[in-house]
C-alpha cells in the first residue's frame, strides 16, 4: 500500500492522547521514535490533547517502503507531512515541541501554515552543525565527514558511539533505550538521512518564522553549542526566550525530564 493509498495518521501511527482545550505536538528526532517522550507524557497529558507520532524514517513505522531517502533530502518534505497529518487530524493553532532536527522541520512548517502552530518550542535545535568563519555551529566539515564515513563502513560501532554521544552516560537505560530506537531504523536510510541533517544549512529560515519561540538549550550539549539557542534567538522574527536545562548531552526528556517538565510548564503556564 503505498503512502497516498493509507492515512498520514496510519502510516505515521499518530494518536492523540490527553485531555484539554489546547493541543500539544510532540515530534521526535533523528533516529528516534515517539516513546522518547513517555517519561513526560504523563505531566502533558493532564493539560493538553498530546499528538504524537513516528516519522516514517523511523523503525516504528510498520512499512519501510513509505520513506523515500530522495523525498525526504530536505526538511520542507517533513515538513509538509507534518502540515498534512495536521490538517488530517484537524488540529491548528497548537503548541510545537521539536527535538533536535524536528524543531528546524516545525519551524520550516510555520512559515507555510503559521496558524497551525501557537507556540514552538525547540528543544536541542540548530540551524546549522558545520562552523564556518562567523558560525559556531559545534562541528568542522571533516568531523562531519568522518560521522558520515563511520556510518557507511562500521554501522554497528556507530550506533553504539552515537547513542552515547547524544545520552548522558549516568543513564544506561536511557542509551539503551534510544540505541534501541536506532538500531530499529532501516540501515538504508540513515545515511543519506544523516547527511541532510548534519550537512543542512537552514539559518536563512530562521528569519522567516514569526511565531513565538521558546528554545530549550541543554546546557552541556556535546552536538548543539550553547552559542546557537543564542543565535536562534537573535534570528528568530518571532519573539523568542532561551531556556536552559541542567543537564548533560542531548537528550531531556529521557535524562532531565522533571527539569525539562519544569521548563515547559513556566513557559507554557501550567502546573506540574
Amino acid at each position: 500500500m503505498s503512502k497516498l493509498e493509507m492515512s498520514l495518521q496510519a502510516a505515521m501511527n499518530a494518536r492523540i492522547i490527553g485531555s484539554g482545550n489546547e493541543t500539544m505536538v510532540l515530534a521526535h528526532g533523528f533516529g528516534g521514535d515517539q516513546s522518547l517522550w513517555d517519561k513526560i507524557l504523563p505531566y502533558l497529558t493532564k493539560h493538553y490533547q498530546v499528538l504524537l507520532f513516528d516519522w516514517l524514517f523511523s523503525g516504528a513505522v510498520k512499512d519501510p517502503n513509505l520513506y523515500d531517502p530522495l523525498r525526504y533530502s530536505s526538511f520542507d518534505a517533513f515538513a509538509d507531512d507534518l502540515i498534512a497529518l495536521m490538517d488530517e487530524l484537524h488540529l491548528t493553532s497548537s503548541v510545537f515541541v521539536g527535538h533536535s532536527m524536528s524543531g528546524m522541520i516545525g519551524c520550516t512548517a510555520s512559515i507555510q501554515r503559521p496558524q497551525l502552530f501557537s507556540r514552538i518550542i525547540l528543544v536541542g535545535a540548530s540551524p546549522r552543525f558545520i562552523t564556518t568563519d562567523d558560525y559556531e555551529g559545534g562541528f568542522d566539515g571533516a568531523a562531519i565527514d568522518n560521522m558520515l564515513s563511520s556510518i557507511e563502513s562500521d554501522y554497528e560501532n556507530w550506533t553504539s558511539s552515537f547513542a552515547k554521544l547524544l545520552v548522558d552516560n549516568n543513564d544506561p537505560l536511557s542509551i539503551e533505550l534510544y540505541f534501541k530506537c536506532l538500531k530499529s531504523m532501516n540501515p538504508e536510510f540513515i545515511l543519506p538521512l544523516a547527511k541532510a541533517i548534519f550537512r543542512s544549512d537552514e539559518r536563512e529560515t530562521l528569519e522567516k518564522v514569526t511565531t513565538p519561540c521558546t528554545i530549550v538549550q541543554v546546557k552541556n550539549d556535546l552536538v548543539v553549542p550553547n552559542s546557537i539557542a543564542y543565535y536562534m534567538q537573535k534570528k528568530i522574527n518571532g519573539e523568542t526566550t532561551v531556556e536552559f536545562v541542567n543537564a548533560d548531552r542531548h537528550y531531556p526528556q529521557l535524562t532531565a525530564p522533571l527539569e525539562f517538565i519544569h521548563v515547559l510548564s513556566r513557559v507554557l503556564g501550567f502546573e506540574i
